[in-house]
């Protein structure tokens, strides 16, 4: 059929908020992931739709195999449903991808207090027709929640208590922890990468949480509170200083990956004190990442 408005070609075209369980078979054991899914393909100027039942039935097949035959991780999952939506929508050049999952991991401050701790998972694939064939692109992301304690309340209190006890001003108690304001803080970290190259989302899970000043936990005991806390106020961080931490641990921790892998990092705190939230990102290549860290060439 044609289209109502011939001559213009649309980009995408597909359907969205699909939820489908997933099986993800990784060393440890076999997850099973709760997933949003969204697909799309370019749409040429002769057509007037999509064929869009057809994306459901790709969906459904791809999902649904999992449970016999697991994927590999959720990234693979979206680059084989990007492979089938070009071999089925043979007038497209182009589709897209993108899955979103909880996930969850044990976690505790002590080892009879351990529970399964919800992050997210985020996969995303695109393929596109090329002269030698299907080029692929994927990408892996990673989020987790924990808290920032604010570094610049944190002096502003030192020196109001300094006033009140002048004993604050020796320096045997610089390294003494101070008062402050606290934010629930999620950062997000997401590689895109060469299709065989594989990356365990733990790893960078465990990026961001070493980038914050404390992870949260679901499980706490008053000295387990103190604890977390205390370990929060020794490591203040600004919402920058954790763009910048997650970013220098990645460029740090990956040493396998080329220098084309791009990183896009994206932190946001949920600020206490004031009636907004703070949110930084930054997208860069790994290998000018290494550069500016000193890695390059190790």
């Amino acid at each position: 059929m044609a289209p109502a408005v011939p001559r213009l070609a649309l980009g995408k075209v597909g359907i969205t908020g699909v939820r489908k369980p997933l099986v993800i078979q990784r060393p440890d054991r076999a997850h099973t992931l709760a997933a949003s899914i969204e697909v799309y393909v370019d749409l040429p100027e002769s057509r007037k739709g999509s064929d869009l039942s057809r994306n459901a039935q790709i969906l459904a097949e791809a999902i649904d195999s999992t449970v016999v035959r697991p994927s590999s991780s959720l990234e693979a999952s979206c680059v084989g449903i990007a492979r089938e939506l070009l071999a089925r929508h043979d007038y497209a050049n182009e589709a897209e991808v993108s899955a979103e999952a909880e996930y969850f991991r044990s976690r505790g401050v002590a080892s009879d207090r351990v529970s399964l701790e919800d992050y997210r998972l985020f996969g995303k694939a695109w393929a596109s027709r090329t002269p030698g064939g299907i080029g692929i692109r994927k990408a892996i992301g990673a989020e987790g929640v924990g808290m920032t304690a604010c570094p610049c309340a944190m002096e502003t209190c030192r020196s109001a208590l300094s006033q009140e006890f002048p004993e604050l001003g020796s320096s045997r108690f610089d390294a003494l922890p101070m008062i402050t304001h606290n934010q629930r803080n999620h950062t997000r970290l997401t590689l895109t990468l060469p299709e065989p190259i594989e990356v365990e989302a733990d790893r960078l899970l465990d990026a961001i949480e070493e980038a914050q000043s404390s992870p949260t936990y679901a499980i706490l005991k008053r000295g387990d509170e103190g604890a977390v806390v205390l370990a929060a106020h020794r490591k203040p961080r600004f919402v920058e200083d954790v763009l910048r931490e997650v970013l220098r641990l990645t460029s740090e921790r990956f040493p396998e990956l080329p220098d084309d892998v791009e990183v896009l990092a994206e932190t946001r705190s949920e600020e206490s004190i004031h009636k907004y939230d703070v949110r930084a990102e930054h997208h860069v290549l790994l290998g000018e990442l290494r550069h500016n860290a000193g890695l390059a060439g190790r």
